[in-house]
């Protein structure tokens, strides 16, 4: 009787049972490898948010208190510069306008513009970073009323004209005195935010 040969299937399923297998540990290692990064980019990016809101900590508590420390000042200005206009030509011999400068408020803003480079903005919430963006834009706005208010006194000295430099200052704290207490109420509002945010309480 001729020998028949019967296929050998055994070794055949093991071999496919120790692909299946390499396949699997292979998928297993590279999601495990995916995970750990898309971990590690969280923790970065939680890492980054972190900092930025220690360092807008920091500096809202000093611009908080550079608003602060002129905000009376402006608004004590003003009422005599407005008395002073108000008066005529006779009566302002009389008047004392006590002006030490116009002393606006000198803003930190290195926070700010760390965050918009490093993009730690899209790490804070949603809603933190846009009372932050506020308060900057408002910060910005004193900024360039200051600086125009500046050129206005360097192209014209208040010696050259009194009256006409006293007006422009008196537009300009006008503005400040609306300024600042809103400046300073947002301050207020975010502090505890970021505290919030930081997990101090």
């Amino acid at each position: 009787m001729p020998d028949v040969h019967v296929p050998h299937f055994e070794g055949r399923s093991k071999s496919l049972l120790k692909i299946g297998l390499e396949v699997l540990l292979i998928s297993a290692g590279v999601f495990l490898g995916l995970l750990g990064e898309q971990w590690r980019e969280h923790a970065h990016q939680r890492e980054l948010a972190e900092l930025s809101l220690r360092r807008f900590r920091t500096e809202i508590v000093a611009n908080r208190k550079a608003v602060a420390g002129v905000k009376d000042y402006h608004v004590t200005l003003k009422k005599s510069v407005d008395t002073f206009l108000k008066a005529d030509a006779k009566a302002r011999r009389d008047l004392d306008v006590d002006m030490r400068g116009l002393q606006p408020a000198n803003f930190e803003h290195t926070a700010w513009d760390l965050a918009l480079v490093t993009q730690s903005l899209a790490y804070i919430d949603p809603q933190l970073a846009f009372a932050l963006s506020r308060i900057y834009t408002g910060q910005q706005t004193y900024v360039d009323l200051s600086r125009g208010m500046m050129q206005r006194m360097y192209l014209r000295t208040p010696a050259e004209d009194t009256p006409g430099f006293l007006s422009a200052v008196s537009i300009y704290y006008g503005d400040l005195v609306i300024l600042e207490p809103g400046l300073l109420s947002q301050y207020d509002d975010v502090l505890p935010q970021i505290d919030r945010a930081l997990g101090v309480r």
